[in-house]
């Protein structure tokens, strides 16, 4: 074990090595370990808070494992006004976070000159905007940089080809990648990550997410379980484990120690402490959801989504209580990754 904890330090494993590691449950406790150290020396003590607003649950896409999806005909659509958004950013800057996520599906609806001045208005509260809407335009993404826009979430969900074209049946896995290094290339700092228990996805599979996560040097990383949803395709598959996913967040915090990583929401609703057990394996980000109602219940990716039914903002005091009960503090900065020299 001290030699793979040595190769997992050097980045010098081999592939099957890490489908090894990843499949024998031996390893478990000197990983997860040793990814609160790593967490703790690279990225130290604070937990960034970023508040979502998912703005609009229209999707034109058709992932298979998704509630979203354009063929579900069981959701209530919804779209926020601009008005809307912006009122809620103002909030959110004045409780004093310090990065605005703007979320949706896939929906051209909000144009490049719509989120452009969207963009340049929510930069007026000083804060930092992650935006997570999807595959858009290249010169989109240039044009919602030069306005001001600092991040972009985009998960690649997996990084094994034949099982993402599979599950993607509008998108394929190169195509993925192609926006993901554009927007790096753009001067983003770039977010992917992958679902964790998705069918057909095993050792092998979770080994090509870590390594293309480090192919990527992904600025930050989200890792969830996959949760069926009841409304698509995927209903009636398994879905993943709290000890599978918290393993592969850890494994993503050695290999990539300065990271921003999420304990996500979904976590949450895997396991009651679900994202406390992530902060604690490696994670350093929260992203409580500060969606309004009466649309926060309706952005249905997945069942039993935490936080649907409480006050609009009662996420951000509880997600401080949170960090503090785990004798972490809350960050005060914008949290931009710093590198490693």
């Amino acid at each position: 074990m001290h030699e793979i904890i040595k190769k997992l330090r050097k980045d010098s494993l081999t592939f099957e090595q890490l489908a090894h590691i990843i499949e024998n449950e031996k390893y478990d406790e000197e990983i997860l370990n040793y990814a609160n150290e790593i967490r703790e020396k690279y990225v130290g003590n604070e937990v960034y808070v970023r508040a979502i607003i998912e703005f609009s649950n229209y999707c034109r896409m058709d992932c298979l494992y998704c509630g979203l999806r354009a063929q579900n005909k069981n959701i209530k659509r919804y779209r926020m006004t601009i008005d809307e958004i912006i009122d809620r950013a103002k909030l959110i800057a004045e409780r004093g976070i310090k990065t605005v996520v703007l979320q949706s599906g896939e929906d051209t609806y909000y144009t490049k000159e719509v989120m452009s001045n969207l963009i340049k208005e929510i930069k007026k509260f000083d804060v930092a905007i992650t935006l997570s809407i999807g595959e858009r335009e290249f010169d989109e993404y240039k044009a919602w940089k030069e306005v001001g826009a600092d991040r972009y979430l985009m998960r690649h969900e997996t990084a094994d080809e034949v099982l993402y074209n599979k599950l993607h049946p509008s998108d394929t896995f190169e195509n993925r990648k192609r926006h993901l290094f554009k927007l790096k290339e753009l001067g983003y700092e770039v977010g992917a990550g992958c679902m964790v228990g998705l069918p057909g996805q095993g050792p092998i599979e979770l080994a090509k997410d870590l390594i293309f996560l480090r192919e990527l040097d992904s600025d930050m990383i989200g890792i969830g379980p996959f949760i069926p949803n009841p409304d698509t395709p995927l209903k009636d598959e398994k879905g993943g484990d709290l000890k599978t996913t918290l393993k592969i967040i850890a494994l993503a915090r050695i290999l990539i120690p300065t990271a921003n990583i999420p304990a996500t929401t979904a976590m949450g609703s895997l396991h009651p402490f679900g994202r406390q057990l992530a902060l604690k394996y490696g994670a350093n980000v929260i992203m409580p959801n500060l969606t309004p109602n009466p649309y926060r219940p309706n952005y249905t990716l997945y069942p039993n989504k935490i936080c649907l039914f409480e006050a609009d903002t009662s996420c951000i005091e509880c997600t401080k209580a949170m960090i503090k009960s785990l004798n972490r503090e809350v960050g005060k900065s914008y949290g931009f990754r710093v590198k490693a020299s």
